[in-house]
């Protein structure tokens, strides 16, 4: 049961969450992602439309996870300290 229980939870404690903080994070940049693709794919059939929406969006889902990256180090580095 440990081993199973690790295969969900080892990489979200990397980075400092939990499992289920962990869930509702990436299945929001899930949802982010499939409605930006809607509108890449009416911006390629009306480029006037959505014209910066799919690279704004990639840009701040990238800056996030990279925060959140070094948040779950910056924990790490603390744990280890105390």
């Amino acid at each position: 049961m440990n081993k199973i229980k690790k295969i969900f939870t080892e990489h979200p404690h990397s980075i400092g969450e939990t499992y289920f903080e962990h869930l509702i994070c990436a299945a929001g940049y899930g949802l982010k992602m499939i409605f930006v693709g809607f509108a890449a794919i009416i911006h390629s059939v009306f480029p006037f439309l959505f014209e910066t929406t799919a690279s704004d969006l990639a840009k701040e889902i990238t800056g996030d996870v990279d925060s959140r990256k070094d948040e779950g180090v910056i924990q790490e580095q603390t744990e280890l300290l105390d």
